[in-house]
Order: structure tokens, then sequence, then C-alpha cells
């Protein structure tokens, strides 16, 4: 009996844990279909709307600059996940597992970037992105910001999980034969695919929040992101608050799906990375 209740109890408080964080985006697809005067003059405020305005979605899939803005969005993320990818799973490889004098040294350097606040370090990479001509290079100035800030946080989560792979893993790939590079790709890189699926996690959401930096760097209003595309699209259609609605919608579900992606990556990683333990 002690078992049921705790079981029951158990179950009751994640399912309205669960209800309390899924009502938000619950209320935000309702008010989406909803007409302006089933908004402001219904008491039916969380309920079904009266009529279900799906041409909302069709205006903003096909009407507005919102498609484009989640295609830039998909290319600085998709671009700065993969180049921090690699680039931080060779530096953290590099720092733990090779012995060299200024290891620890490297390290603290990496760990001091994460203390840097964006917003001091505007200014100066403005006047670099200027000097180098990169900031009027199409996606490649941004990106290069994205990767900048992200560096810092994938090298301290990707260190800290080298740290607990045996030694003796790289021992006998070097008596089958491996050499550096084989090691590291054929051994250590697929070991340390939960770590790295957790860093993409925080690169991702950084990366496809982020909207002080592209109205900073980012002129052209073609290669600018999903963020400022809907606060353009609040500010045009300031009186359809359906539409708004819709918009908002459409630019909140590519990041739940790809976090909903990542976070099964990571429990098969680990199951993965168990087995072959």
């Amino acid at each position: 009996m002690k078992k049921k209740l705790k079981t029951i109890i158990s179950v009751t408080g994640l399912t309205l844990f669960a209800g309390v964080q899924l009502f938000p985006l619950y209320w935000l697809f309702m008010f989406s279909l909803k007409s302006n005067a089933d908004i402001l003059l219904s008491d039916n405020i969380l309920g079904w709307p009266t009529e279900f305005l799906w041409e909302h979605y069709v205006t903003v899939l096909s009407r507005s600059t919102i498609p484009r803005y989640l295609l830039n969005s998909a290319i600085y993320t998709g671009a700065t996940v993969l180049v921090v990818g690699v680039l931080t799973a060779m530096a953290a490889y590099a720092i733990t597992r090779m012995k060299w004098k200024f290891s620890n040294t490297v390290f603290m350097i990496f760990v001091i970037g994460i203390t840097i606040p964006v917003h001091a370090a505007l200014l100066p990479l403005f006047q670099v992105l200027n000097a180098t001509g990169l900031r009027y290079v199409p996606y490649i100035g941004l990106i290069v910001v994205y990767v900048a800030f992200a560096i810092p946080m994938s090298v301290m989560i990707l260190s800290s999980f080298f740290k607990t792979i045996p030694k003796e893993l790289e021992e006998a790939a070097c008596i089958d034969g491996c050499g550096l590079f084989g090691s590291f790709w054929r051994i250590m890189l697929p070991l340390i695919m939960p770590a790295l699926a957790t860093s993409s996690i925080f690169t991702v959401m950084n990366t496809w929040n982020d909207l002080l930096l592209v109205q900073t760097y980012v002129d052209v209003n073609k290669y600018k992101t999903i963020t400022v595309g809907v606060l353009d699209f609040v500010g045009v259609h300031s009186r359809k608050l359906g539409l708004i609605g819709a918009g908002l919608v459409t630019a909140t579900v590519p990041i739940i799906l790809i976090y909903i992606i990542f976070s099964e990556r990571i429990q098969k990683s680990l199951l993965e990375g168990a087995i072959k333990g």
C-alpha cells in the first residue's frame, strides 16, 4: 500500500507539474486561432476559439518574412553547433588527455571566457568585425561571434566528461595501431556524445534566442534571425492579435523540436556509452 501511495503521489505531482509547464503552449496555440473579438470581447479567455482561424498560419508562412528569418536562424544555429562541436571536442581532448606544460593555463583562459558578459564585448567586437570586414560578409561575421561566445561553456562541459573516461581505452587503441587522431575520432569522440549533445543544447538555445547580437552586427534585413522577425512582425500586425500569436507559435515550435531531438540523443548516447564501457 505504501508503494502504491507513493506511486500515486508521484504520478499526480508530475502530471500537475507537466500541466503547468505545457499550459502556456496550449494557451498560445489557442490564442493564435482566435479573432480580435474572440480575444478582447469574449469571457472565454482560456477556452477554445468560437471559430478556428487557420488562415493566420497561412498568412505567416506564405505572406510574411517569417520563413526567411527561420531559415536564417537555422543557418546560424546549425553552423555554430557544428563549428563549436568540432573545435571544443578537440580542445577539450588536448587539455585533459595530453600532457603538456600549459594545459591548465589554457583551460583557465577558456573558463574566464564564461565570465565575460556579452554587453561588455559589444563595442570591441563591433570594431573588430568592422576592421576585418567580416560584418559585411553574409552570415560569417555573426557566426564567428556566436562561436566565440559558445566555446568556453562547451570546453568546460567536454573537459569534465573527458576526465571520467579511463586511460586504458586509449592505451588499448594505441596497441591496436591507432595514432593520436585515430584514437580521438574512433574511440573518444563516440564516447563523449552525451556531453557533446548537452553542450549543443546550450549552444542552440543561446544562438536561436539571441536578439542583441543580431540587432548590433547585422544591417541587412534578409540576413537577420527569427527573433528580429517576430519583433518586426509584431510591429507590423499590432492590431491583429491572433496573427501575432501564429507568428509566435511558428517561431517557438522549431526550438522545442530541436530540444526534444537533442534530449533523446543524450539518453541514447548514455546507454551506448554504458554498453561500450
